[in-house]
């Protein structure tokens, strides 16, 4: 999908080596040899210095922020746009969170060393986070993939390096303070990717978050401080373990004439009975199956069975975070019918146009679900057990439109960035660099990325200049997009 405003796909990126590097398989081709790809990876640092990551010039003809803002709603839940907009509104931080577009369109004209890998697309702190893995054990991983495609490493480090800044400004960090934190995420990424270069693939593939990992990155946090971080994680732990479908029956149900069924808590969350016409809410439950069954046809044959035993009992819209606000989500509440409760909740979560398809590239996939449930799968350590994706031609607004599914809670946590000091946030950054560069070493090649970021700092350092660089753009975008509030142009809501 084009988007106006944009540029077309003719950005003089500064590099030289991905015209001869480039297609788009992101793992290394097994014919060449690991010295072959080590010394792919010194070219390209040659062709494309480390240090030229610092830059960050806003280009000619840059776009205006808001008006990238308004075509992404163009294709959004009208009603919904104002709170997309209102959450944005409160900080830089939330800002930034919504405007993956914006810095997708700006990394584009950075340099890039041709070198590719699977890229989450959003990257930046709050989309890390825990969750269960199939054998109920907590995992610490990426947890958003909604503009996941293959494209180049550097625009996830960037994305994830800049939310330090833009956090750390938010949170009234300083400068010195900030840089720390930008070369330890930078440092840790790059040591990490280094290690990963050195193990076999099954290695890499089984790599998971450790305690070793968690270890390194407390080293050099004075004891109080590694209490409270230990605290903070176990707080978190204990209590997102409580989070599952019987927690969400508990909270989101209510019975009404003996009847199961969602609580409406608009806008939040609204029941589709209540968004229909009388006479399509009456036929919700057998249209549904047809979706439903489209969807278990995408899972495993085990799990198939498993969703086997449980009915439709009741579907709401759900509005959910920040940049995705507008789009479609809907959960689904199923019920077993072994005992009296049996529940299970499942949320499917429209999937559009990668943000980045137009500067990295189209999809290989038609449906945009399964492009999310792809990448995630290759991205993640492990995936939840119920991903998958479905495709509806008739939506309730009438157009044609692709989901992917997932269970709504399964020990799911997010850190609270709001609240961490310099010292909490630092063990935390790096447990989200180690992640990414875990992410980015199974799908692309690593052995030439270690040695294109080199055992100095210098990529470290590269990175920290370009992310408070950027987070002085990102800034000027956010009173940009205030400014538009103000004047009327867009209309903002919070919504709760």
């Amino acid at each position: 999908m084009a988007m106006a405003g944009l540029p077309a796909n003719k950005t003089s990126r500064k590099s030289t080596a991905k015209a001869s590097r480039g297609g788009s398989n992101t793992v290394a081709a097994p014919e060449l040899t690991p010295s072959e790809r080590t010394e792919a990876g010194k070219k390209a640092r040659k062709e494309v210095p480390r240090s030229s990551h610092a830059e960050w010039e806003p280009f000619a003809g840059r776009p205006d922020p808001v008006e990238l803002l308004e075509e992404q709603a163009s294709t959004r839940v009208p009603e919904l746009v104002p709170i997309r907009y209102g959450r944005m509104s409160v900080s830089p931080f939330t800002f930034f969170r919504g405007a993956a577009l914006l810095m997708s369109s700006d990394l584009s004209h950075t340099p890039d060393s041709g070198l590719k890998v699977q890229v989450c697309g959003d990257a930046h702190l709050s989309n890390f986070g825990g969750f269960a893995s199939p054998e109920r054990e907590l995992v610490f991983d990426l947890n958003d993939f909604d503009e996941t495609l293959p494209g180049p490493w550097e625009w996830d480090i960037k994305r994830l390096a800049a939310s330090v800044a833009v956090a750390g400004r938010a949170r009234g960090f300083s400068r010195a303070a900030r840089r720390t934190l930008l070369l330890d995420c930078v440092r840790r990424y790059r040591e990490a990717m280094r290690r990963f270069a050195g193990m076999g693939n099954l290695q890499v593939w089984y790599s998971m978050l450790s305690g070793d990992v968690l270890k390194d990155a407390m080293a050099g946090l004075k004891s109080g401080h590694r209490k409270e971080f230990a605290s903070r994680v176990k707080k978190a732990t204990e209590k997102a373990t409580t989070k599952d479908s019987m927690k969400a029956f508990a909270k989101l149900t209510t019975r009404v004439d003996g009847q199961l069924q969602i609580i409406s808590d608009p806008p939040v969350i609204v029941r589709a009975v209540d968004l229909l016409p009388a006479s399509e809410a009456r036929d919700l439950q057998s249209a549904m199956q047809g979706l439903f069954d489209e969807y278990k046809a995408t899972l495993q044959d085990d799990r198939r069975r498993l969703l086997e035993g449980y009915r439709f009992v009741d579907m709401a819209r759900k509005i959910v975070g920040v940049g995705s606000v507008g789009t479609r989500c809907w959960i689904l509440l199923l019920e077993g019918s072994t005992t009296a409760q049996d529940p299970l909740f499942l949320q499917f979560k429209e999937a559009d146009t990668s943000v980045l398809e137009r500067f990295a590239g189209k999809s290989e996939f038609e449906n945009h679900g399964r492009r999310v449930v792809e990448g995630q799968r290759l991205m993640q350590s492990v995936s939840d057990i119920m991903l998958g994706w479905l495709h509806t031609d008739d939506g309730l607004d009438g157009r044609s439109r692709d989901f992917y599914g997932r269970q709504l809670w399964d020990w799911k946590f997010s850190a609270d960035i709001d609240t961490m000091t310099p010292r909490i946030m630092g063990p935390y950054v790096e447990m989200c660099a180690w992640t990414l560069a875990r992410a980015h070493a199974r799908s692309g090649d690593r052995l030439a990325l270690a040695s294109y970021l080199g055992g100095s700092d210098v990529f470290d350092g590269a990175i920290a200049d370009f992310a408070e660089a950027y987070a002085d753009q990102s800034e000027r975008d956010y009173e940009a997009l205030l400014g538009a509030i103000e004047s009327g142009r867009v209309k903002a809501e919070m919504g709760i």
